[in-house]
């Protein structure tokens, strides 16, 4: 089937007919506009040798156009409400497979079994570092990540230093950030009160902290942005249980005034500081 040919989804129809309602505890808007649908397909460029990973299909309307596209999806959805309504829309697609269960609690191993393959996912923000950590850190690792987020969590994700996140730290050691399309609020049912972005992220074939520094690295911005308005030798020397001069010592050998703040720093001054922590 073509995407010309996939026919708009009514989620409020099959809502009803199955007697549900979106489950706010689990974040759900459910995407209903087909050209925005396109667009996420789009940014994930699949070629039809693809195998795609879905996480969060709702009642797939996203996956139609995705199995469109691709060789395979495999589409992990929590909610075990949605399980029936989801088979019955994707009926037509005999290369979809729905899995239930918690990403991440799954081995993407069992998921997937060709590297280099694509995820899309329509997430809430709080999972978003999680769930790119353990994608990445998994094995077979994806060559792109196309996720639908809020906006503000898309731009944060691709700051520069000086505004830099930890999340924006977590998401840019493994790739390449880019928003890839704006999304209104009015494009989902039922409406939410913020709008959403695409957020398409390039994979690095390799992080960029090397994988022996990447434990380190992690519990260093962690504890750098702990108390964001203090000072790295303040907020390091809380977050790590060591001493102020200690935390100090520390940013002075590599190279990094102990007053600055952790959003200004680059990750290559991560990486030196990681480089510096294990050597202490």
């Amino acid at each position: 089937m073509n995407r010309a040919s996939i026919p708009p989804l009514n989620v409020t129809v099959v809502l009803k007919r199955y007697g549900l309602r979106a489950d706010k505890r689990l974040g759900q808007n459910f995407l209903q506009d087909d050209s925005i649908l396109e667009k996420i397909a789009d940014a994930a460029e699949i070629l039809k040798d693809d195998c795609v990973l879905e996480i969060g299909p709702g009642l797939g309307s996203l996956t139609r156009y995705l199995a469109a596209s691709a060789r395979t999806v495999t589409a992990v959805e929590l909610d075990p409400d949605l399980l029936l309504p989801l088979e019955a829309v994707l009926a037509p697609y005999p290369n979809v497979r729905v899995v239930h269960g918690d990403i991440l609690k799954l081995s993407i191993a069992d998921l997937v079994d060709q590297p280099g393959y694509i995820v899309a996912a329509n997430i809430p923000y709080n999972i978003t570092s999680a769930i790119i950590r353990h994608l990445l850190e998994s094995d077979p690792k994806p060559r792109r990540v196309v996720l639908t987020i809020q906006k503000e969590v898309a731009e944060r994700i691709c700051a520069q230093p000086g505004d830099l996140s930890l999340l924006g730290l977590s998401v840019q050691v493994y790739g390449q950030p880019r928003i890839a399309a704006r999304i209104p609020a009015s494009a989902f049912h039922p409406v939410p009160k913020v709008d959403s972005a695409v957020l398409r992220i390039d994979i690095h074939e390799e992080p960029r902290i090397p994988a022996e520094l990447l434990d380190t690295f992690f519990k260093l911005i962690k504890a750098g942005f702990s108390q964001k308005r203090k000072t790295l030798r303040n907020s390091l020397s809380s977050g790590l249980h060591i001493e102020p001069q200690d935390a100090e010592a520390l940013l002075t050998s590599a190279g990094i005034d102990p007053m600055r703040r952790a959003e200004t720093l680059s990750i290559e001054e991560w990486r030196r500081l990681s480089e510096n922590r294990i050597r202490k």
